[in-house]
């Protein structure tokens, strides 16, 4: 990606919270990224860490319609995935096989849902769905802007997440075609 497109998307994040009433916490932690695949505007999410704690974490993500996020599940960590604006279409499946075999059970706004692998689920305004470990999911905003909450056990992005696409990295390499607006977790 380059540093002029991360600045970019910075700004229209920034500008969806505010419209949708979020302060960002004194100092930030931003993490913009296109999963090492090449193509943020086809694969990529904007996120903000609000709280990095031992046992939890919470972020606000941003995604432009069409921003997938890929299909991963997580080895440990438990997490609620929040449209704070707009409406996110939440796929899940039962196994990294990503068939329709089998039956994924997860919480829709603290119902138990049982659900046929490859369900996508759909969720407007302050909705919520409730990923257990292993459950495989991805994401999309089905809106022209989403902002996404997630409230979750601790994170560990390098050693929890299972990427279904051998290809995925977690961080995005940077092309510097001019100065950084904000400091990236992934820059050293």
């Amino acid at each position: 990606m380059k540093r002029s497109e991360i600045n970019a998307l910075v700004r229209d994040a920034s500008r969806a919270f505010a419209e949708a009433g979020w302060s960002l916490p004194p100092e930030p932690r931003w993490d913009v990224t296109d999963f090492g695949l090449g193509d943020w505007r086809r694969f990529g999410l904007v996120l903000v860490n609000l709280a990095e704690e031992a046992e939890y974490c919470e972020k606000l993500m941003f995604a432009r319609r069409g921003m997938t996020t890929p299909a991963h599940a997580h080895r440990v960590k438990k997490e609620d995935i929040v449209a704070r604006r707009g409406t996110l279409a939440v796929q899940l499946w039962a196994d990294a096989s990503l068939g329709d075999a089998g039956n994924v059970e997860v919480k829709v706004n603290g119902e138990t849902r049982r659900l046929p692998s490859g369900a996508v689920v759909e969720l407007a305004d302050g909705h919520r769905v409730t990923l257990h470990p292993g459950v495989f999911h991805a994401f999309e905003p089905l809106t022209e802007v989403c902002v996404i909450g997630e409230v979750s056990a601790a994170n560990d992005d390098l050693h929890d997440n299972v990427f279904v696409r051998r290809d995925v990295g977690r961080y995005a390499a940077i092309d510097e075609d001019e100065p950084p607006l904000v400091r990236l977790v992934s820059d050293r």
